[in-house]
């Protein structure tokens, strides 16, 4: 998947740092999704037609409204962004489905429990995403101007 890029339309200062309002288009989807074979991310959401992102701003750029950037996410945070969404809620199903088969409840119990094993992995994965610590680990970032 690409990377999106969009227009800057508002900087400002946090504690943490330099921030910017990034304005992306909707219609941007990569090349997968576009043929219909992607992973599924936006099945879920509804397709918007543009929205605006907040990004870091690294200390050594200097960005101003109206600069086009491209926004990045680094590959270990898109990775644990993927377990809490995925692998968290599938390892619970799988986990319920397994303690179901080791007590020997048969095969509608099987299922109960995979359901409730999926249900705790989506909890847990929400809990963990409502987490500030966590979140800031999901900001995406625009470095330099296109």
């Amino acid at each position: 998947m690409d990377n999106p890029a969009g227009t800057i339309r508002s900087v400002y200062a946090t504690p943490a740092g330099q921030r910017v309002a990034v304005e992306v288009d909707g219609g941007v989807v990569c090349a997968r999704c576009a043929s219909g074979k992607g992973c599924g991310a936006g099945l879920l959401g509804s397709r918007r037609t543009g929205g605006v992102i907040e990004a870091v701003v690294g200390p050594e750029a200097a960005l101003a409204v109206g600069d086009k950037v491209r926004l990045h996410l680094a590959g270990t945070n898109l990775l644990a962004a993927a377990w809490l969404a995925y692998g968290l809620p599938l390892g619970g199903a799988l986990a319920g489905a397994a303690l179901a088969f080791i007590m020997r409840l048969g095969d509608p119990a099987a299922a109960g429990f995979a359901i409730a094993g999926l249900l705790v992995g989506l909890a847990a994965g929400r809990w963990r995403l409502q987490r500030a610590d966590c979140l800031q680990n999901f900001v995406p970032y625009a470095d330099k101007r296109l």
